[in-house]
């Protein structure tokens, strides 16, 4: 048995029944690992010998019947921006010291350890998560499990990687713009910004209040189990939301009869969206119809924010490499270097006008919200693109952003939003559909998602053409 092809919730059933052990999961798992990383390159490092020694000890304890917590013994991966304990944590960049002894974890990660979770390793990142793909000076380009000639997606490429090629079921990222969604929409996996706050970060991102964490995973049955695990408040961050009043895995059982939809296909024309990508989506919204939804083809009244967000964003990343020497500024991605350049140029005044963007689209999204529970877009408006570029050949616009205006929206206003693989193109490649809903109804995201799932119509994304 391929225990890399089965999800959280199968490798949880297996232990329970005895059917396999921890100790099998994590060395498939592992060797998974080794025979993707020289062809897709998910990985800062492995930390095989912890994570074997965490697999015994879960082994026993559920020889005992005696499980440490809900994810005792699944392998997990873990973004290069958190705290990992006795590992370094190096962000993608070379400006960063691997001296110290590394004492904590972050939030997330302490939880999964309470919880018996199993570290395989440190999951590649654009530099400081900066930018929509995964390339960066320290590690090199991660490249897309569909086409190695393709980029992964960022800034949790890695992440989406691993979870797609069964290098661990569960993966810890980050979307400060999109960089959950994105990189799981192009890889075929299903990727979850959560709510701000509902899933606590120290030490604090740069980025602010746009930067969330969340699960990165096979399905929205293992994102609902991995979030109701790391969702727990942490003093450390004092934005952190206080416990869900539900469980998540209970709410996904719901269905989506009644639910009132709204489908935006091109956020009322602002966006080109490739007609591959279009098709899936909508035969999804159609689909979402038969399964009873109420669904009416509209647009939420928003103009495009990027400027507003282009303010906070680039100001976060000068902030971030203010302290820099300039030996350490040489070292960096020079696009990271630009956009530094550009974020220190603006003044406070300039920030607070960003802040009044943001606050103005908050109050047109919760207005939304009253008449429609969900908005669904694509994710993207198109499909994975050539590998070590931060923009497909001939975009016209040279950021990131420019090719991501369904996502960094959402970090604007904080609310959950949700990838689902819905599709590929003619290439073979990804399709990823957005989930959109009101702050604090991440289990309304995460139910409909599952609905989806149950349905066949949503799945992970075969991979071929890799060596697995």
């Amino acid at each position: 048995m391929q225990l890399t092809d089965l999800t959280a919730v199968q490798l949880l059933e297996g232990y329970r029944k005895g059917e396999f052990s921890p100790v099998e999961a994590t060395a498939q798992a592992l060797e998974r690992a080794r025979r993707i990383q020289p062809e897709v390159n998910a990985f800062v490092r492995l930390t095989e010998e912890d994570a074997l020694a965490r697999a015994r000890e879960s082994q026993e304890r559920w020889r005992r019947g005696e499980p440490a917590g809900s994810l005792d013994g699944v392998p997990v991966t873990v973004k290069d921006v958190f705290l990992l304990r006795g590992h370094p944590t190096l962000r993608g960049s070379r400006a960063v010291s691997e001296q110290g002894s590394w004492e904590d974890d972050a939030p997330a990660v302490a939880r999964l350890r309470e919880h018996g979770a199993v570290f395989l390793g440190k999951t590649t990142t654009p530099e400081f998560g900066w930018k929509g793909v995964t390339d960066s000076p320290l590690s090199g380009i991660t490249r897309n499990p569909h086409d190695r000639s393709r980029t992964a997606g960022g800034s949790s490429g890695g992440s989406a990687a691993a979870v797609a090629l069964g290098a661990g079921p569960l993966s810890l990222g980050t979307d400060g713009g999109g960089s959950i969604r994105i990189p799981a929409a192009f890889c075929g996996i299903f990727g979850l910004k959560p709510t701000y706050g509902r899933v606590p970060l120290y030490p604090a991102s740069a980025f602010g209040t746009l930067s969330h964490a969340g699960p990165m995973t096979r399905d929205a049955a293992d994102a609902a189990l991995l979030l109701d695990v790391i969702g727990a408040p942490d003093a450390r961050d004092w934005s952190a939301l206080p416990p869900a009043p539900l469980s998540f895995t209970e709410a996904l059982h719901a269905g989506v009869h009644g639910l009132r939809v709204a489908y935006s296909p091109s956020l009322g024309g602002q966006v080109a969206v490739q007609p591959a990508v279009a098709a899936a989506v909508r035969r999804t919204v159609a689909r979402l119809a038969d399964l009873g939804a109420y669904v009416e083809e509209t647009d939420p009244d928003l103009s495009d924010p990027v400027e507003a967000f282009h303010t906070l964003w680039f100001s976060g990343a000068a902030r971030l490499t203010q302290r820099f020497s300039p030996r350490k500024r040489q070292l960096m991605d020079p696009g990271l270097r630009e956009i530094c350049v550009q974020g220190a140029r603006f003044s406070a005044l300039d920030y607070l006008a960003a802040v009044d963007v943001r606050m103005d689209l908050g109050r047109r999204m919760g207005r939304f919200h009253e008449r429609y529970d969900l908005l669904v877009t694509p994710t993207l408006p198109l499909t994975a693109f050539e590998a070590g570029t931060e923009a497909p050949r001939g975009a016209a616009h040279r950021r990131w952003t420019g090719w991501t205006p369904f996502t960094y929206p959402f970090n604007l206003t904080q609310q959950p939003a949700a990838t689902v693989p819905v599709g590929t193109d003619g290439d073979g490649l990804p399709v990823g559909m957005q989930l959109v809903a009101a702050r604090h109804r991440d289990d309304l995201v995460l139910r409909v998602a599952h609905a989806l799932y149950e349905a066949g119509v949503a799945s992970a994304a075969p991979v071929t053409g890799v060596a697995a």
